[in-house]
């Protein structure tokens, strides 16, 4: 079974070629983002130690997380973004490991991680990172038409991701998503038969 790992900034065009690989290629999709929202759940390992390390400030009245609160201290004070981190990395790392072992003993042929910090968390885990790169005005036009955002709210998840340079210094593949995605799944069939 071949591990691909997907990453690239916010409105590359993820979420299609997730959605092209799965129905295309049969790929299982794990998005490490989604994985991370499930380990930690009230009454989870992960939740409990983030509780122990942040207080019941992160706590909502419904029991659960409240990601407002945590992303607020978090995304203010590095040391407190380096903590959460710390307790939340490791343990979707051993889920998504557990996952592919699964998967690979149930046969499947292509297990696909997506995150955006894939180049620094879980590129152990694949045997290829690919970079979906799309140029900074496409990405803006997809943003402002999908989700609706202002210029001002895009250029600030821009910045706050990591550079291009970082992602294509550590993929084993660019893929460009910036024309039409007939094009993109040309590049992703000719990458796929390697």
């Amino acid at each position: 079974m071949k591990v691909l790992g997907i990453t690239g900034g916010v409105g590359s065009g993820k979420s299609e070629v997730l959605r092209y690989l799965e129905e295309a290629y049969g790929a299982f999709v794990c998005q490490m983002d989604e994985t991370a929202k499930e380990l930690q759940r009230s009454g989870t390992d992960c939740f409990r130690k983030i509780a122990e390390a942040f207080g019941s400030a992160v706590i909502g009245s419904d029991g659960e997380l409240d990601r407002r609160e945590l992303g607020r201290i978090v995304f203010s004070d590095p040391a407190s973004l380096e903590k959460l981190n710390s307790i939340v990395h490791p343990e979707v790392l051993l889920s998504v490991k557990s996952d592919i072992a699964q998967k690979r003993a149930q046969g499947r042929s292509l297990y696909v991680v997506e995150a955006a910090l894939l180049p620094d968390v879980g590129h152990e885990l694949c045997d290829e990172l690919w970079y979906i790169y799309t140029e900074e005005r496409v990405r803006r036009e997809r943003l402002k038409a999908s989700r609706g955002y202002p210029d001002e709210k895009i250029t600030q998840m821009i910045a706050s991701q990591p550079a291009e340079e970082r992602f294509r210094v550590s993929c084993t593949a660019v893929i460009d998503n910036s024309g039409s995605f007939e094009d993109t799944k040309r590049q992703i069939g000719e990458r796929l038969k390697l």
